[in-house]
């Protein structure tokens, strides 16, 4: 193990502390920043070291990783006046694990090999149960040496990790599955409502279908929250919502139609101008029946 590696970590949200958690028990030295302080506050009582700027966490990292919340987040953090490629040596890396713009990651490649560095796009799926067990799915774009030399850290962080081409591939790759995400939100969503609605046991029909065709993670995992009328968010409904604007822009510049995922997006930015932005994704199941006049609480 590289343990001469430092790394550098911003971001310490709901993901991003137990995915940074994960490297500082394989022996990582651990440099972190994140905007509230009081976020990253177990990984220093853990032994990792606090800056005051993405820049001065660069300035001592080999490796920099970022998982914040939007692209103009991400923009600001690697490109900004403080930012990480203010502060990164020649040889460093730069590792972005938001999802965000396939575009952005362009630009942020083409800005670090100016300086000498070098970018990857490595976005992830599995949510924060995935941060927290590491057995997330880690999807890279960038410089295949960097991925080389990057790859036992997201070792660290995930079970699948697969590079998919030049820089942008990662974040093209995260948007399909995005796509992917909203399509079984509603078909977990609506199936649920439909045996609700016409009068079955609901728990019983979800536990017998679930291990047939109909089947999925989101029918696992999410059925049970949306039954109990638990919506505490596993991935919040406004980055989900983030992340199907990002789809919609790429099929707009690839001149693809995709109707189901408009009309997600659409749902979406309904619930988070509805006040609903924090809840989890499940919550599509309150604006499903609320287009039918009904209120969802849960099944008694």
């Amino acid at each position: 193990m590289q343990e001469k590696i430092r790394i550098g970590w911003i971001g310490t949200g709901v993901m991003g502390a137990s995915m940074a958690g994960h490297l500082l028990k394989g022996g990582y030295p651990l440099n972190v920043y994140n905007r509230t302080r009081h976020k990253a506050q177990a990984l220093l009582d853990a032994g990792a070291q606090w800056l005051d700027s993405p820049q001065e966490v660069a300035r001592i990292s080999d490796i920099v990783f970022t998982i914040v919340g939007y692209p103009h987040d991400v923009e600001e953090t690697i490109l900004g006046e403080r930012g990480v490629l203010s502060g990164l040596g020649a040889g460093g890396i730069t590792c972005d694990m938001t999802t965000s713009s396939p575009v952005l990651a362009e630009r942020i490649a083409q800005a670090a090999e100016a300086k000498g560095c070098a970018a990857l796009d490595a976005p992830v799926t599995g949510g924060d149960v995935g941060a927290r067990d590491a057995t997330l799915s880690i999807l890279v774009g960038g410089d295949v040496a960097a991925f080389e030399r990057v790859k036992p850290c997201f070792d660290l962080m995930g079970r699948r990790v697969t590079h998919f081409g030049k820089a942008g591939m990662g974040q093209q790759a995260k948007l399909a599955n995005q796509v992917a995400v909203a399509g079984l939100m509603f078909s977990v969503c609506e199936s649920l409502l439909y045996a609700h609605e016409a009068g079955l046991d609901v728990r019983a029909w979800r536990d017998t279908v679930s291990s047939g065709a109909a089947g999925s993670t989101a029918l696992n995992n999410l059925g049970p929250r949306i039954l109990d009328g638990n919506f505490a968010p596993g991935f919040y409904s406004a980055h989900f919502l983030k992340d199907l604007e990002l789809c919609v822009t790429e099929c707009r510049r690839m001149n693809l139609v995709l109707p189901g995922l408009g009309l997600a997006e659409q749902l979406y930015r309904l619930m988070v101008a509805n006040g609903r932005g924090q809840d989890g994704t499940q919550a599509l199941m309150i604006a499903l029946a609320a287009l039918s006049g009904r209120e969802w609480t849960g099944v008694k």
